[in-house]
């Protein structure tokens, strides 16, 4: 493979799926590039599979399965929102299998922490208090961007389910503490409401060990501005 060809391997958001990047397979093949987006335990085509044991470190075996028995060597690994916490959990454990890190508009745990971490106490407590009111251990999804063309807020309304709530509170274990793979983080500018996502922003953004981009672009780009995404992630890459 050349310098020029990568394997990006999908660590996807919360509710959604690999599914939702359906729009950037044909433009990573146009630039040589191949992306593998799996769909988490419970999610996507796996929603069969759900049940409320569900966490975060199952979603990180799903990822490090993948990489184990379709022998993949070199990747890209992208994590984009809560996947951000699955792709820290899988680089701990198959550094020698990834080539860099990508965080799109992820969280960035370091040991110990969980995504309820990063979020407010108010946001915590809807999130809960809408679990408690369905079958009490899954949450209902957030609403998609504004900016979501109608087409696309059918098709993803269609398709996303319940997330685990075990994924949200479940605290990250790293077996060899914070890594030195070469890793960059995407920000997605566009927001309205509440960011969390600002936070690791201003973290990475003069931080020596980081690669810092941002994208005009709200929260999912691979729905909104895949065009824009690519050729991003086509930079970074390069």
């Amino acid at each position: 493979m050349s310098a020029k060809q990568r394997t990006f391997l999908l660590c996807h958001g919360a509710w959604g799926g690999g599914w939702s990047w359906k729009k950037m397979h044909p433009l990573m093949q146009a630039a040589g590039h191949r992306l593998l987006a799996p769909n988490h335990t419970g999610l996507g085509d796996r929603a069969h599979l759900a049940n409320p044991d569900i966490d975060l470190e199952m979603h990180i075996q799903d990822i490090l399965n993948v990489i184990r028995y379709e022998d993949l060597r070199d990747i890209v690994l992208l994590g984009h929102s809560y996947g951000g916490m699955v792709a820290t959990g899988v680089a701990d454990r198959a550094r020698e299998s990834i080539n860099q890190l990508i965080y799109l508009d992820a969280f960035v745990p370091r040991d110990g922490e969980c995504l309820f971490d990063f979020l407010p106490l108010s946001e915590r407590q809807r999130m809960r208090d809408g679990a408690a009111s369905g079958d009490g251990w899954r949450i209902p999804p957030n609403p998609t961007p504004p900016d979501t063309p109608p087409e696309d807020v059918e098709w993803l309304t269609a398709r996303r389910v319940h997330m685990p709530i075990k994924c949200f509170e479940a605290k990250l274990k790293l077996q060899h503490g914070e890594t030195t793979l070469p890793r960059s983080y995407i920000y997605c500018t566009r927001k309205a409401g509440s960011d969390p996502f600002a936070q690791f922003a201003k973290r990475m953004k003069d931080n020596a060990a980081w690669r810092y981009f941002e994208i005009d672009a709200s929260h999912s780009p691979n729905v909104t501005a895949a065009d824009a995404l690519m050729a991003l992630l086509g930079k970074i890459v390069a």
